[in-house]
């Protein structure tokens, strides 16, 4: 079975290369191992394109593109060398064994020569003919400037010897019967041929069949013609498959110059818009490298014109990248600012990645990894560094943050103890008549209670509520609205906040807060306050004005508070 060395990858034919170089019939071998040459400088070839067209794609300059030092290759060269060697020295065996050969035949040519000049008698010298005969067809190859003369030397004096002999019709026969078999046999090969699937094989083949057939002497003449056409016909028939196999590649030829002209007007026309943006030209190149794939994909265009093409497709894939190194070239500098950015939002990070205030900084972290998404690209060389700094900031405070909230949940029946202790202490706890200490009082059990961890979930719900109860029960039993203990308890939260470094932050949003919804509230109070006057004069209108009334009050009283804070606000945000 025929090797196909086409499919193999690198290693491969280096191994099979190696493993023929050592074999000692170099005539077996040589075929085999020019194919598996074609076969891996294809690969190289390929190979050493796609990392040319990576280097120039990256922005690269082609007169500074360096080829790697390939093993591989190396390694392929080693073994072709020793097939080189074997090579040179089998050629001058070859050549040792031919000039031989050469002189053998001369020798033989001489000995007919004498045969025929021989008076021996016809049996003795026939049989001697035939013994040189057979000799002369052993001799292998001689040199090719000598063959057509050495051959025609060789039967002329064949035919001389017929001649001078004067060999009996008999034996003359039954030469041409042995002739007449022996190209019985060649037809029949030749005819099997052409059941061989490799168009090339069969070919050469049909050519050393020709040669045996010049080699063999005249059959019966009633018998030639027919002999040479049944010969004739079937070395017809194959060289017809051979010039329709041809014939059918010129096609196939034909039809890829066809497709790979189709590529370059893709390309041409790709070329002709240039994008300013970095994702056009990602698109674009995406789009290149897809045509440069299907180029690939197709065979070779005649060749009279398959470098003219190659060389259009190329031409145009060289401006491609030249226009698009220009780009980037150009978006450096911009690139450069964005990593200045990007440099910033690390050093904003780290300063934060030790917080413990939790929610602040989640949001903080949140709002910077939504700028570094808009801040664009950063030179190549610095893209990944700098990433790696800013995520590492920003895992360090949300690893800790997972730490602390994993750890809390540890001491929920414990802090679920502390607050049922606080509401019982709340219950027994004795007030004085002193309205302002007893405000204070409260505020402190409030803080207290804040100030306690979470609880297990499923008892969250029913202990608030506990609490709520116990502090409305002592609101009333004290006499003190749930609006003081409201106001006192915003007044001391606002206050702790003083002495943080983002205070004013924190009281420019409340202020914000607060005005939207006073500005909400006025607008509802006027709403409420103009449809009064709609209301007729009948018991239920009244029932419903009464109510509009009241809320009207409390929506006045709850306005009134809001502006007390604001005032109070930014009384705090300017000492």
């Amino acid at each position: 079975m025929e090797e196909v060395f086409e499919e193999l990858g690198a290693e491969e034919l280096i191994t099979r290369l190696e493993e023929l170089v050592q074999e000692e019939d170099f005539s077996k071998t040589k075929t085999k191992i020019a194919l598996i040459k074609v076969a891996f400088m294809r690969l190289l070839k390929e190979e050493k394109k796609a990392a040319f067209d990576k280097f120039i794609e990256e922005g690269g300059n082609k007169d500074d593109h360096k080829p790697q030092d390939n093993k591989v290759e190396k390694r392929f060269n080693k073994a072709f060398d020793v097939y080189r060697r074997n090579k040179i020295k089998f050629n001058e065996q070859q050549d040792k064994l031919k000039i031989e050969n050469l002189e053998k035949k001369k020798e033989i040519l001489e000995k007919i020569k004498a045969l025929i000049s021989s008076e021996e008698s016809l049996k003795k010298t026939y049989d001697e003919f035939r013994e040189l005969q057979a000799e002369w067809k052993k001799v292998g190859m001689v040199p090719s400037g000598e063959v057509s003369n050495l051959w025609q030397s060789y039967h002329f004096l064949v035919e001389k010897f017929f001649d001078k002999v004067k060999i009996n019709k008999e034996l003359r026969d039954l030469d041409m019967k042995k002739n007449l078999d022996l190209k019985v046999e060649l037809c029949e090969k030749t005819e099997e041929l052409l059941l061989e699937t490799s168009i090339i094989k069969s070919f050469k083949q049909l050519q050393k069949f020709h040669e045996d057939w010049k080699d063999l002497g005249p059959v019966p003449q009633e018998q030639s013609d027919e002999i040479w056409e049944r010969f004739k016909a079937a070395t017809d028939k194959i060289n017809e498959r051979r010039r329709e196999h041809y014939g059918k590649l010129q096609g196939e030829q034909e039809q890829n110059l066809l497709a790979k002209t189709g590529l370059c007007e893709q390309v041409e026309e790709l070329i002709s818009t240039i994008p300013d943006n970095m994702k056009g030209w990602q698109d674009q190149t995406n789009k290149m490298n897809e045509l440069f794939g299907v180029w690939k994909s197709i065979g070779r265009a005649p060749k009279k014109e398959n470098v003219e093409i190659w060389d259009r497709f190329k031409g145009n894939m060289n401006t491609f990248y030249g226009n698009k190194k220009e780009f980037l070239n150009s978006i450096k500098q911009e690139q450069i600012n964005n990593y200045n950015l990007k440099v910033e939002l690390c050093a904003e990070a780290e300063n934060l990645m030790d917080s413990t205030d939790w929610k602040r900084t989640t949001q903080e972290l949140i709002r910077f990894q939504q700028d570094w998404k808009k801040i664009g690209p950063v030179p190549r060389k610095h893209s990944d560094k700098v990433w790696k700094r800013f995520r590492a900031a920003c895992d360090a405070f949300f690893n800790n943050k997972s730490s602390h909230f994993s750890s809390i949940h540890e001491n929920e029946q414990e802090n679920l103890d502390k607050k049922v202790a606080l509401i019982e202490k709340i219950k027994e706890f004795k007030f004085s008549d002193d309205k302002a200490k007893n405000l204070d009082l409260l505020k402190e059990f409030q803080r207290e209670w804040m100030g306690i961890g979470y609880v297990p979930m499923r008892e969250k719900e029913k202990v608030q509520q506990q609490f709520r109860e116990v502090i409305d029960a002592k609101l009333d039993e004290l006499k003190i609205s749930s609006t003081e203990l409201s106001n006192a308890s915003y007044t001391t939260r606002m206050e702790a906040v003083k002495d943080s470094p983002d205070a004013e932050r924190v009281y420019r949003k409340e202020i914000s807060f607060l005005t939207n919804k006073i500005n909400s509230l006025r607008d509802d109070i006027n709403l409420w306050e103009n449809n009064l006057g709609f209301f007729a004069n009948s018991k239920k209108a009244d029932v419903l004005k009464q109510e509009f009334e009241q809320k009207i009050e409390k929506a006045k009283q709850d306005l009134a508070a809001m502006e007390a804070k604001v005032k109070y606000l930014r009384k705090m945000a300017n000492e």
